[in-house]
């Protein structure tokens, strides 16, 4: 990966896992999610994960991606 994702931070709350991105809370995982997510922290790239489950992980493909046929109509 070019771009490795960085700022990322998660709190365990009494209500599920906050994830921050650079102080702003990026999202919210209760339950199973929340389970599913702090077990794979154990193992994967953690900057990685959270950038993930937040959706902020497209960056560095636009380019690329505007070149292509789907794309041409936009």
């Amino acid at each position: 990966m070019v771009n490795r994702p960085s700022g990322f931070e998660c709190e365990v709350t009494g209500d599920g896992v906050v994830i921050r991105h650079h102080g702003r809370r990026g999202t919210t995982l209760r339950g199973a999610a929340a389970e599913r997510f702090l077990s794979d922290m154990q193992c994967d790239d953690q900057q990685e994960l959270m950038a993930r489950v937040t959706g902020n992980y497209k960056h560095g493909n636009e380019r690329a991606a505007k070149n292509h046929p789907r794309n041409q109509t936009r």
